[in-house]
């Protein structure tokens, strides 16, 4: 088991990697000292895989649990979604200590996370990833959100959780293309920051596909510990750093949207948009044509998808302009400039964004 210290100055955690330590995990809830009720939300699939495992752990700590189910999809990020579960927690919350549990992947912790920032000004809540995207990703940082219609977390916060409890034997009711969904990101964790990274996951790629528990293991504890790091460097997106954990998500957000959430997995959308940013630095002189090939190697050989299908350009387009990085009327993009290295560059032509879609399409 590996501990990651996120140690940010006014609400740190720790990120716990491991293997088959569930049962523990009643034990370190319990040191937070954080209340003896359990508000759990997650979908009726991963309540039935781990529900059991989860329940026997917390009640041998004395926690109470109570479940909210929710939809297995990206529209369960709603607003709708949001206030029945939150009308509910204030019928059980009496006389309570409550804090509430992400069970889940990435739509269930951002959704939860929402909602724990916003009930009574903020409850504390824990993530459990059971995705290999929300692993490496998305449970760590503490961005909480919701979706509108015009586009992606539009409505959120910044709202760190007390723990990450990610166990990698969690993964292993996921099936393939819930795995190349995790590692589009695992791919965006080396491009922007780990040369060393990307050369292992050209070799042992397969074996994170395969489950092997020593390639899970190290790959979801490298990425953890590369975001907690830029994380605390830069909690809330307010100097510049946290921004590079943005490559391929201007243009795989703006696919998303123009699909209607449906069609494409993030990671699948970001695979692309990861595509779309190396032909813009092409464009603009930053990113070696070598440099794109190789990613695209990669992004292939994992078996994500390097063409864009059934979605006009037009509409993704429109879709971008709801993109929360854009200054005014300027757009930014994260662009590479090498494997490891990171550019942000403001103001893209569009004329240059077609382009580079035109060229995946």
């Amino acid at each position: 088991m590996q501990i990651i210290k996120l140690a940010l100055s006014k609400h740190p955690y720790s990120i716990i990697v491991g293997n088959q330590h569930i049962q523990g995990l009643g034990v370190l809830i319990k040191k937070l000292n954080i209340g003896d009720h359990a508000y759990i939300i997650t979908n009726p699939l991963i309540r039935k895989q781990h529900g059991n495992k989860i329940d026997i752990a917390l009640k041998k700590s004395n926690f109470r649990i109570r479940y909210a189910l929710v939809k297995d999809a990206e529209t369960s990020k709603s607003i709708g979604t949001a206030s029945r579960i939150i009308r509910d927690i204030a019928a059980y919350d009496k006389k309570k200590r409550i804090f509430i549990i992400a069970l889940g992947g990435g739509v269930i912790g951002d959704l939860a996370g929402f909602i724990a920032s916003i009930y009574k000004r903020g409850v504390p809540y824990i993530q459990i990833p059971t995705t290999l995207l929300a692993q490496v990703d998305s449970s760590i940082g503490g961005k909480t959100a919701i979706d509108l219609a015009a586009g992606k977390n539009l409505v959120g916060a910044f709202y760190q959780p007390k723990l990450v409890f990610s166990d990698i034997s969690l993964l292993h009711t996921l099936g393939l293309r819930q795995l190349r969904n995790g590692l589009a990101e695992i791919i965006k964790y080396a491009v922007i920051k780990d040369r060393v990274l990307f050369n292992y996951l050209e070799k042992k790629y397969q074996d994170i596909l395969s489950l092997g528990p020593s390639a899970l293991e190290f790959t979801v504890a490298r990425c953890s510990l590369i975001k907690a790091r830029i994380v605390k460097r830069d909690e809330k997106e307010e100097k510049g750093i946290r921004t590079i954990l943005n490559f391929g998500h201007t243009i795989g957000h703006a696919i998303e949207a123009a699909q209607g959430y449906h069609g494409y997995n993030h990671g699948e959308a970001v695979s692309l948009g990861m595509l779309c940013a190396c032909d813009i630095g092409e464009s603009l002189g930053l990113t070696g044509r070598e440099t794109t090939q190789r990613i695209e190697r990669l992004i292939t050989a994992v078996g994500l998808p390097t063409i864009i299908r059934k979605i006009p350009c037009k509409k993704i387009i429109e879709a971008h302009f709801h993109d929360k990085k854009f200054i005014g009327k300027k757009n930014r993009m994260v662009l590479i400039t090498a494997i490891g290295k990171t550019k942000i560059k403001d103001n893209i032509p569009l004329a240059t964004i077609r382009k580079a879609l035109k060229k995946r399409s």
